[in-house]
């Protein structure tokens, strides 16, 4: 069976509590016995993506696919494995949705109209109403505001008819976003669990509880995955949880080879995801803003994955070499960004701060942030409704998905002047009811980029050229076309 072929196997709901090879192994006269292997995915195994294969290292020695990970534990014959394929870097795409989608005629659990549509009411089959995840991979998420959220939030365009419900059990307004799955994978270097920081329960900011928190996020993330996502009506066993926890918490995902380039661990680089399983971590290391708790500088530095090519004869290799130097030490000026410039008291909200990619991008080897922070750097705003040229240039080269748009009021800034927000996703606020919140998301793993596009939580970077040129133009990087180019080579590397 082929790689594609037991995947969507496994993503059917008459196969999805188990698979087998099917083929006897021993027979008489009298009696046939058939023994059945169970379908592994070998450590390791890879899988092509845009620009040579990644590859996903398990501490378990191999990804057992009749563990409950991979079984229907819900009502709509979705599993975990339905949103994260270790072919798709942990998460899924919209190339491999399309396809699966017309060898299903839309009938896969993955296209279930709660959330793997664009409303909850769309017809099986009807590639209109499943657009978003066809095109962008999305899925659509309902968060209810809470009681005594401190903003007025109203639709501008509502173009699927859900923008803005009324929760029948609260009588609250119930908001649709649409957003990218993050990948379940190198989990273990976590700082926020979702996007807006939904199922971090339990704070991943002290060394001392990280452990034990993390498993209490992510118990309470399978739980509401069950329940939501998979539509589920019973609370899955204390076995159930734990195998799929020690599944999660043991994966790492990185891009193995470069087809240019060749292994990212030959000739000195320590690419791959064997490395990236034994990375040290712990909470606010390498913090750029002075939170080390062992009182570390920040060390600019973030990635030296490719040290070793730096000098190297191999064009590909020194071209991803010179892009982890961007990375690391390209100047850029990070400004109007709510979470750091403003509406983060800890800094003073400084009006301006020189820094550079890895700036946010703090954790060594990782590339999230790794102390909690959530910010806004502009993904969510709509082109026409912002200010300032960073702004402007930087959506210009984006693809912005058709989404709802929403207008927020009733928040005021530092200056105690009234504030409108236009946006496409409220972010956090949707979680806290706070107009600080607004549009701030999590800083978000970087290793295995390339095989999991688009980016950023909207899906409105179709490729990594398009996030290099967002990020060159919002905050004035001043790239030359071969360095942008050295860029995207290396964020294709991780």
């Amino acid at each position: 069976m082929s790689t594609r072929s037991r995947f969507l196997v496994l993503a059917s709901l008459a196969l999805i509590a188990g698979c087998s090879n099917g083929a006897p192994t021993s027979t008489s006269t009298t009696t046939t016995t058939t023994t059945t292997t169970p379908v592994t995915i070998p450590n390791l195994q890879p899988f092509a993506d845009a620009t040579g294969n990644v590859s996903t290292y398990t501490t378990a020695g191999v990804i057992d696919e009749s563990t409950p990970f991979f079984a229907s534990l819900g009502t709509n014959g979705r599993t975990c494995f339905t949103c994260h394929q270790a072919a798709q870097g942990m998460s899924m795409t919209p190339a491999a949705n399309t396809t699966l989608f017309n060898s299903t005629k839309g009938t896969d659990p993955l296209f279930a109209a709660i959330d793997g549509a664009n409303y909850p009411t769309a017809p099986t089959g009807d590639l209109a109403s499943h657009s978003l995840i066809l095109n962008n991979g999305l899925i659509r998420i309902a968060e209810t505001l809470p009681a005594g959220t401190q903003f007025t939030i109203t639709a501008l365009s509502d173009p699927y008819g859900c923008a803005i419900v009324t929760d029948p059990a609260t009588g609250r307004p119930t908001i649709s976003v649409y957003r990218r799955p993050l990948p379940s994978s190198s989990l273990i270097f976590l700082s926020n669990v979702m996007w807006d920081t939904r199922e971090t329960i339990s704070p991943l900011a002290t060394a001392s509880t990280f452990s034990n928190n993390l498993t209490a996020d992510l118990t309470q993330q399978l739980l509401d995955a069950v329940s939501i996502h998979a539509q589920g009506t019973a609370v899955p066993t204390s076995a159930e949880q734990a195998s799929i926890l020690a599944l999660e918490q043991g994966l790492f995902t990185a891009q193995a080879s470069d087809s240019a380039a060749g292994s990212l661990s030959s000739n000195g680089a320590t690419g791959g995801a064997t490395v990236l399983a034994g990375v040290n971590y712990y909470p606010g290391i390498n913090d750029a803003f002075g939170g080390d708790p062992q009182g570390k500088a920040f060390n600019q530095n973030v990635f030296t994955l490719f040290n070793a090519w730096n000098n190297s004869t191999n064009a590909a290799q020194a071209s991803i070499a010179r892009g982890q130097g961007i990375f690391n030490n390209a100047p850029l000026n990070i400004a109007n960004v709510s979470g750091l410039n403003t509406n983060n008291t800890a800094l003073g909200n400084p009006g301006g701060i020189p820094g550079t990619c890895a700036t946010c991008h703090d954790t060594p080897s990782i590339g999230n942030h790794s102390l909690p922070l959530v910010m806004d750097t502009g993904q969510a705003d709509i082109a026409g409704n912002v200010t300032g040229n960073g702004l402007v240039n930087g959506l210009a080269q984006l693809s912005q998905p058709t989404l709802p748009v929403f207008q927020i009021t009733g928040c005021k800034n530092a200056a105690n002047q009234a504030v409108t927000y236009v946006t496409s996703d409220p972010g956090k606020a949707l979680l806290t009811g706070l107009c600080s919140d607004v549009n701030r998301v999590k800083v978000p793993i970087l290793r295995g980029l390339a095989a999991r596009a688009p980016y950023f939580h909207n899906g409105s970077a179709t490729s990594l050229t398009q996030v290099v040129n967002f990020y060159d133009a919002r905050f004035g990087m001043g790239l030359n076309p071969q360095q942008k180019q050295d860029l995207v080579n290396f964020l294709s590397a991780l």
